[in-house]
């Protein structure tokens, strides 16, 4: 019980994720259906209150003396980018943001995926679909980067 708690833990951290929970429960031999339950509700446990936390903090930040600058910039940088982005498109949007969660980059990941989701103003629950969606993929291709799957491609010639 105790390690499936670290991998929660682990999924909840930004940045490490579940990108990081997953090669722990496989490095410690833990059952795998169990771990990536857990580590999809760790991961995805943060993401609906930065999604409705974070615009909220950046308006009321813009009328502050000392972040108010910074603040209105994210706001406005949000939405100009927000508004061009949805013209371009479409639904097309919320599959970048799958993607944008779901490939295992450096940078990309649930946090940052729903920080800028919620900085475009894109709709709540398409936006939690969407980054659930992409937090599925991550957790294969990390699945499979930790049982060696990549590994034993490489050497197929």
């Amino acid at each position: 019980m105790k390690k499936y708690l670290i991998v929660f833990l682990i999924s909840m951290v930004p940045l490490i994720e579940l990108r990081g929970a997953i090669p722990y429960a496989v490095g410690f031999d833990l059952p795998v259906v169990p771990s990536i339950i857990v580590a999809l509700l760790g991961n995805m446990l943060p993401v609906p209150f930065i999604f409705l936390f974070a615009r909220r903090f950046l308006v009321w930040g813009k009328d502050q003396k000392l972040i108010g600058g910074f603040c209105k910039w994210c706001l406005e940088k949000g939405e100009k980018g927000g508004r061009k982005l949805e013209e371009k498109a479409g639904m097309g949007l919320y599959m970048a943001l799958l993607l944008f969660v779901g490939i295992p980059l450096p940078g990309t990941g649930a946090w940052t995926g729903t920080l800028a989701a919620s900085l475009l103003d894109l709709n709540f629950r398409k936006s939690m679909l969407y980054i659930l969606l992409g937090l599925l993929l991550a957790a294969a291709i990390m699945l499979a980067a930790s049982l060696g799957v990549f590994g034993a491609i490489s050497f197929i010639k």
